[in-house]
């Protein structure tokens, strides 16, 4: 079970038909390759997402495919998942395919942990297509959708005093998940133990978004990374132990990683978001906007 709330920070993909290659651009990791044709396309760790959209969902001809994203690279917010729902949407639109958002986000989730190769669930390529908040309930290969729909004010409240910080450290989530699910698949107790803690986790988290307990939120937040530290050591890093560490006297109500951890982003509910910001960017983190998105996955 996962409960997400969507952000404004977007993922793009944009596709220029034309000229005499096949040019790939990243400009968030500021790499690009060229290829003379669809042969060149295979997956050697060198914008292998693109690779894989561009396998999926051939292109006739020559042409430029070029990505960005509002969030870091390796930021823990989804944003890998986020660019393989963009990427999904844009080839797709070139061959005039459309598809509803939820087969987008299966489409997505296809293209990064088959074709790509990269483990990972289903949970961020849904909350990007959607958009919005929603509970996501997996009995695999099934997903349970449910949106959540938020009191104004309490939404209004939950976004001004959410504090979201890029802690300068990327990461890449597969490691981490593929050494969970080692962990998981040799029953090790203290995995199996956190996994459930997690799910009671959202499952509590689900009632205090519907009863605009803001109170409940923080405290289950810190309930999530406590299960989420449980789960492989690497989760907290040092760049998060002191951030934690700085904002711990700046009237922080409740906190965690953003998505896998091991790097990238945490996030905070705060009592005055001003100052907790200004200590954030002392400890040396970046912090990033927050608001809630209620749309999706567009294409045009």
């Amino acid at each position: 079970m996962v409960v997400s709330g969507a952000i404004r920070l977007l993922a793009h993909a944009e596709l220029k038909l034309g000229g005499s290659l096949l040019r790939l651009v990243s400009e968030d990791l500021g790499q690009e390759l060229e290829c003379a044709n669809a042969l060149g396309l295979q997956l050697d760790g060198r914008l292998d997402l693109l690779k894989a959209g561009l396998r999926m969902f051939p292109v006739t001809g020559p042409c430029a495919l070029t990505t960005r994203s509002d969030a870091p690279p390796g930021s823990g917010l989804g944003s890998s998942g986020a660019l393989d729902v963009a990427l999904v949407a844009c080839l797709a639109a070139a061959r005039r395919e459309r598809f509803d958002p939820r087969e987008t986000a299966h489409q997505a989730w296809y293209l990064e942990t088959v074709e790509a190769g990269v483990p990972g669930g289903k949970q961020d390529q849904l909350a990007a297509a959607l958009g919005g908040f929603h509970r996501f309930t997996f009995h695999d290969p099934d997903v349970g959708v449910e949106p959540l729909t938020l009191d104004p004010a309490f939404s209004a409240a939950l976004e001004r005093q959410t504090l979201l910080c890029y802690t300068g450290v990327s990461r890449v989530s597969g490691q981490t998940i593929a050494r969970v699910m080692a962990s998981y698949e040799a029953g090790d107790p203290g995995v199996t133990a956190a996994l459930r803690g997690l799910k009671e986790a959202a499952a509590g988290m689900t009632e205090a978004l519907r009863a605009a307990d803001l109170g409940r939120v923080a405290v289950l937040l810190s309930e999530n990374w406590c299960y989420q530290q449980a789960l492989d050591p690497a989760m907290r890093t040092p760049e998060m132990a002191r951030l934690e560490a700085a904002l711990a006297g700046a009237g922080v109500l409740g906190g965690k990683a953003a998505g896998a951890g091991a790097g990238g982003s945490m996030f905070f509910l705060v009592r005055d978001l001003p100052r907790a910001a200004d200590t954030a960017r002392a400890a040396g983190a970046r912090v990033l906007p927050v608001a809630w998105a209620s749309e999706g996955v567009r294409a045009w």
